[in-house]
This record gives structure tokens, sequence and C-alpha cells, in this order.
């Protein structure tokens, strides 16, 4: 038996990277999933390979009407929600006088707005499984300053004050948390230099960076009962590198 049997998942941003593997991991646990993304490729080729068990939808994570939509049908279909996972993200380091204000929007809606959107969404059906679990992934940026980050690090700083009010909010039907990744070994460290990908793994204590897998466990256990007197935190899960 898995820890999480019976219950009902979101994962935005599952089609691919850390997201897909927080969608095997729900899988494994005995959840089921629901795979939610716009890349519609990879999301559809994910659920076929993982079968029985996972679903994939089309979402676009700042669109509030698309928000519905997803949460509507996994009502109808399901008649729960036990887990969301809130990982959608995009990432892209620029300096503040390069950074235009279109760009600053765009990382706002799909990092931060979506946040907002999925919790509001979805707070009436985790209120009925009576011990629903949010999770939100953030990033280490939001526990300090780095250069060429006031895009990306504003949206994960103000998820975890989203975080903290959801959850004073949502008590005692739904715990929320937040999960702050270090330097991570997916697909999104591509966009950086490789020089400055060392330099994160070398002041890193633990000397590497992260795998995928070991976000996932920790997701798993917030997303569990084993959790079930956490609520309103976040934890940094970096090797070392904020220490």
């Amino acid at each position: 038996m898995g820890s999480l049997d019976g219950k009902v998942a979101i994962v935005t941003g599952g089609a691919r990277g850390q997201g897909a593997s927080h969608v095997k991991g729900l899988m494994g646990e005995g959840a089921r999933v629901y795979i939610t993304d716009i890349q519609d490729e990879d999301g559809r080729r994910l659920a076929e390979t993982l079968g029985e068990g996972c679903v994939y939808l089309n979402h676009d994570v700042s669109s509030e009407e698309d928000w519905t939509r997803v949460i509507d049908t996994v009502g109808h279909d399901e008649g729960r929600l036990d887990i969301l996972v809130n990982n959608a993200g995009i990432y892209h380091p620029y300096p503040m006088a390069e950074t235009t204000s279109a760009f600053f929007e765009k990382i706002f809606r799909v990092n931060q707005l979506s946040v907002f959107l999925g919790m509001k969404a979805a707070a009436d059906l985790l209120r009925k499984s009576g011990d629903g679990a949010i999770v939100n992934i953030a990033s280490v940026v939001a526990m300090r300053g780095f250069a060429q980050m006031i895009g990306y690090g504003s949206t994960k700083w103000a998820i975890r004050g989203m975080t903290r009010t959801a959850a004073q909010e949502l008590a005692p039907y739904v715990r929320v948390n937040t999960v702050c990744p270090g330097f991570v070994d997916t697909s999104m460290l591509e966009v950086n230099a490789q020089e400055f990908n060392q330099s994160g793994f070398d002041a890193a204590l633990l000397k590497r960076p992260g795998r995928p897998q070991e976000i996932t466990d920790l997701v798993l256990f917030l997303a569990s009962p084993k959790a079930s007197f956490i609520t309103g935190s976040e934890f940094v899960i970096d090797g070392g590198l904020n220490a």
C-alpha cells in the first residue's frame, strides 16, 4: 500500500522535468494524478507511458478560465481533490536594467498569479477532502537575493507569503506549504551559463546539484498524512547553499 492510496492529485507543469518527477512519485504512492501543462506532446506521452491512473489536461496556469475548467473536470470525473502541487514556472535570468516590463509581467503571470489562481480555484474541492494538501514550489531564490533574478526571484518570494496566507484561511481542512529547491539537475539549468551553474554547485555544502527525486521525496512527504501537523511553512532543499 502507498501512503497516498485513493488520493487524487493535480501537478501543474507536470509534463516534463521536475514536474514529471512529482507525477511519477505521486502515482508510485497510489495517487491518481492529473498532469496539467501547455506542453501537450510531452504531457500526453507521459500520461500514456504511466497508464491507468494518470490523465493529461491542457492548461494555461495563468488563465482563470482554464483553472475553472480543470477543477470542474477533476470534480466531475473524480468527485474529489486531495493534493495540488503548484509546480508550473518559467525561468530566465536577466539583469535588472535588461528586464522589460513585458517579461516581468509574463513571469509574474506564470509563476505567481498561477499559484493564487490555483489555490483559489481548488480550495472548495480540497476542503471537502477534509485532509487536503497544497504544495507550492518556490526556490532557494526566495530565501535571499540573487543577481539577475529580480523577475524570477520576486515571484518566488511572493509564493512564500501567499502560502502562509492561504494556510491561515484554509485551516484546518487544507494544509499549505512551500518547497524551496536549490540547483536541481533538470533542463531548467540549461538557461544558465555553465560557469554560473558550477558556482552554485560549489557554493552548496554538498558540492553537487540536487536530483529531481530528492525534491519529489519532500513533496510526497508534505502531501502525505505523515505531514499532518505541518502547514504554513517553507522547506529549503538546496544541499546547504543557503546555510
